[in-house]
């Protein structure tokens, strides 16, 4: 996936604002040029509240998937921090990405005393595969 540098900001921005707990979010895309290009971030509310996971509240999910059709883009991923490891899908997540084929899970970690660092997966049938995450200008 290309993501404009502002929108990963956003994404890792959103991250350090509660580096206590997970934080989770949506990205919005278009399909262009055979490439997924990010569109938009939407935030999101960990209804846990935790630092060992999250879980967007089904009616948010379902009005903030709702608005991302509106605007003729897609699903592209689902992102959320991790606050004590590095950022690899932990089992929780291969089970949530089990009901989203075909999204990326956007992962930022936050490991002590390191930089935030974001990777993406896609996650079928538990199996986890690395994609590339691109930040672009623009």
């Amino acid at each position: 996936m290309k993501i404009a540098k502002a929108l990963l900001d956003e994404v890792v921005g959103h991250a350090l604002e509660d580096p206590g707990n997970e934080v989770c979010g949506l990205v919005a895309v278009s399909e262009g040029d055979g490439e997924r290009a990010a569109e938009r971030v939407y935030r999101a509310r960990n209804v846990h509240e935790s630092p060992m996971k999250f879980e967007i509240d089904p009616k948010e999910l379902l009005d903030l998937h709702t608005t991302i059709e509106d605007e003729g883009w897609e699903l592209g991923a689902i992102y959320h921090s991790h606050v004590r490891s590095a950022p690899y899908p932990s089992q929780t997540d291969v089970n949530f990405a089990a009901s989203w084929p075909g999204v990326e899970w956007i992962i930022v970690g936050l490991a002590a005393g390191t930089e935030p660092e974001v990777r993406s997966y896609l996650i079928d049938g538990g199996a986890i595969e690395e994609v590339s995450i691109t930040a672009v200008d623009g």
